[in-house]
């Protein structure tokens, strides 16, 4: 036997057994007479007859691992299977002429053999399918994050109830967002979902210091974000997990600026966050720097009250540690640190208890990451209490001090100017792992690497 072929057909098997695995894991969680609905997203169009690119929606990638446009996948109770369910797996069938002008489709044999679906059909026959599945379930759980059967959901629940003659039992179903069931599973990552955030990081680590090496005053924003894409494409990563933000000066106080038009100048913060995505899995890392590589009062003097509040909450990671107390660490550092500088007035409590240090903290520090950049999955648990830090969780910290052109208020080596220092930290069984650590970030190494 051909070993390369051999070693596909052993990873193929291995994929497949570990979206059964999770399958399994969900339907194992619902009740009895449960019927599953999980709607893949739909292809969009650019212009014309020119598509974007196509990213298949993450929960029905993390029980499916089916990458394909319009896709629809079935769960449904059966007893007769060892895994106490059915797995039905809609999606186009395999058609010569669309393939040669956009890839090749498993088609209806391939959903079988090459993704493990108990049956496999045609996307056209969805809803023939689907109300024959229906006749015997009591639970609808449905994920369809672009609605894109919403105006269908009713007719499916009422078609029994509506079609069976008057003296026959009628069927009254619910419907329940899945992601109530799915969400939480997400959030612990497994072994494999750790390897790949890793990889992820690696290619952003190297692309955020091929950045910083090449920022200089006169370089346009787009041209640095250009870099960090070139970067990536080197480690196998042909997306970014999210726009990047590439912002000088004073647009850096926009949080999700994505013009990345200007040149850069000299005396400016460049603040870049950007991360890979690799293997659908995300990395998000910001960093903040001199364009000339060298850090005036000011901005050192706002960098390391930034950095200080970063380090002080990643130092409280550990199992059993409250969510909500990584932001409290960060706002607590930020608003003393603020107050010293004599950019907050007042006494600590007061600010404190008023919340007056939002003027130049504008944003919660952190939140899941994993298949989706902001990923999913509940911060509180069942009695509405901030959820305790497990290991296996992966998530951003990421404090941040912005201060305009408009604060005309404060002293003037301080305004247009955003400092946001972002790692990606990982729940070790002991305490925490940082893995976006060798992206320089102290002041030292900032200046040392710029200088080169």
């Amino acid at each position: 036997m051909n070993s390369h072929k051999h070693t596909n057909e052993e990873t193929n098997k291995m994929s497949c057994d570990l979206y059964q695995t999770r399958r399994k894991a969900l339907y194992d969680q619902l009740p009895e007479g449960s019927f599953v609905i999980l709607a893949g997203y739909s292809q969009k169009v650019r212009s014309k007859n020119i598509k974007y690119h196509f990213r298949q929606d993450n929960d029905f990638l993390y029980l499916t691992g089916f990458a394909e446009p319009d896709a629809v996948a079935l769960l449904c109770s059966d007893k007769t299977k060892d895994s106490g369910f059915n797995y039905s797996l809609f999606c186009r069938p395999k058609d010569k002429a669309q393939e040669v002008s956009f890839g090749e489709r498993a088609g209806i044999h391939g959903a079988i053999t090459d993704f493990n679906a108990d049956e496999a059909y045609d996307i056209a026959e969805l809803e023939a399918v689907l109300l024959s599945q229906l006749a015997s379930h009591q639970h609808i759980f449905i994920c369809d994050e672009l609605g894109r059967f919403s105006s269908r959901v009713m007719d499916w629940m009422n078609h029994q109830r509506n079609t069976a003659s008057f003296d026959t039992i009628k069927q009254h179903l619910s419907v329940t967002p899945l992601a109530k069931v799915l969400h939480p599973m997400r959030v612990i990552k497994s072994p494999d979902e750790i390897a790949k955030i890793k990889a992820a990081v690696k290619a952003s680590t190297d692309a955020h210091m091929t950045v910083m090496k090449a920022c200089k005053p006169g370089i346009n924003e787009a041209e640095l974000a250009a870099t960090f894409n070139f970067t990536i494409a080197k480690y196998g990563a042909t997306d970014v997990a999210y726009p990047n933000i590439v912002a000088s000066g004073n647009n850096a106080c926009c949080l999700h600026y994505e013009e990345n038009c200007c040149t850069v100048e000299d005396g400016q913060i460049l603040l870049i966050d950007a991360g890979a995505e690799l293997a659908h899995y995300a990395s998000d890392i910001t960093r903040s720097y001199p364009v000339n590589g060298t850090f005036t009062r000011e901005q050192k003097a706002i960098y390391s009250l930034v950095l200080t509040a970063l380090d002080s909450a990643i130092a409280q990671v550990k199992p059993g540690a409250s969510w909500n107390r990584l932001h409290e660490t960060c706002m607590e550092v930020m608003a003393k640190g603020l107050l010293e500088l004599g950019l907050l007035s007042g006494n600590i409590d007061d600010i404190m208890k008023n919340e007056t240090y939002k003027r130049f903290t504008v944003h919660k520090t952190g939140h899941w990451l994993g298949m989706d950049v902001h990923d999913v999955g509940p911060y509180h648990d069942e009695q509405a209490q901030w959820r305790k830090l497990e290991p296996g969780m992966t998530f951003t910290i990421e404090p941040g001090i912005y201060i305009p052109l408009s604060a005309t208020d404060v002293p003037e080596g301080y305004r247009g100017m955003g400092i946001r220092i972002e790692d990606d930290i990982l729940v070790t069984q002991t305490g925490h792992e940082n893995l976006s650590v060798k992206v320089p970030r102290t002041i030292a190494e900032i200046e040392n690497i710029m200088a080169k």
